[in-house]
């Protein structure tokens, strides 16, 4: 039986050929046989440039611009998704979406935190984005997992440095492995590449350690978790809770008469890309 997984993320994909590309060959190769995965992004003209770390370094533009992933994880329900996978380190809205929803929602860097726990004792980010540095700390703490982090660091380059690795990798992922090598010194002994173009271009690479230290592909972590609780939801286990402030789930008219209010209907039916 097929299985459907809608992944979103933080990008406008239509921009961004080669990484768009390469999603689609990665997700290819982590994925099931029977699992299917959407691609989409954010709507064009979110960002001033194909490059959303200027917004999405501050915490209030990033909030506002997660009312996109709400919209588009309550789309993926009504469109007869299996899950929603927020393909993005920062993780918008992540458990306000869980509430809206009735079918699995992951999260990037949810998914590669306990992946990462299952691979060794204490784990590190890297991020190219710097001021998703304390962002990524703060999840952790909020997993509960901050004594099995060692922290989140830059990585020393940046968002169009990766997308120019795709045709030119080598360089790139020399200078990965040198800042990789740092939060190894740290303690860590478990790498997250943090947002998912780096995620997408170690991972066609080949690039699985540093000196021993695993490197989690956060991509296949989440594609693995969704499938999982896709999986006992069809079996009729238990797949998630319901009970209290974070869990309950509205009446589902009044979401579609608050979307409204705010003049955003169109957001729950119109194409993103």
């Amino acid at each position: 039986m097929t299985l459907r997984i809608w992944h979103q993320s933080f990008t406008v994909l239509a921009e961004l050929g080669a990484y768009d590309a390469a999603l689609r060959r990665h997700f290819r190769a982590v994925a099931r046989p029977d699992t299917t995965i959407g691609l989409h992004g954010v709507r064009p003209g979110t960002y001033r440039s194909a490059y959303p770390g200027h917004d999405i370094k501050h915490a209030a533009l990033q909030r506002l611009h997660a009312l996109q992933f709400v919209a588009a994880a309550i789309r993926a329900e009504r469109e007869g998704y299996d899950a929603f996978a927020l393909s993005t380190l920062p993780e918008p809205a992540l458990a306000d979406i869980r509430s809206l929803v009735d079918i699995p929602v992951v999260g990037y860097g949810e998914a590669a935190m306990l992946a990462a726990c299952g691979m060794g004792r204490r784990f590190g980010a890297l991020v190219f984005i710097d001021e998703l540095a304390e962002l990524v700390e703060d999840n952790a703490r909020r997993l509960g997992l901050s004594e099995r982090c060692v922290g989140a660091r830059p990585v020393g380059f940046r968002f169009d440095d990766v997308l120019a690795g795709f045709a030119d990798p080598a360089p790139l992922i020399e200078r990965f492995c040198a800042a990789a090598r740092r939060l190894v010194a740290e303690g860590a002994d478990v790498v997250i590449p943090g947002e998912a173009p780096l995620a997408v271009l170690l991972a066609a690479n080949g690039v699985t350690e540093i000196d021993g230290a695993a490197v989690v592909d956060p991509l296949a972590a989440w594609i693995g978790e969704a499938e999982r609780l896709v999986d006992l939801k069809r079996a009729g286990r238990a797949w998630r809770s319901r009970r209290g402030y974070f869990a309950a789930r509205p009446d589902p008219d009044r979401i579609d008469e608050v979307f409204a209010f705010y003049g955003l209907s169109g957001w729950l039916t119109e194409a993103e890309r």
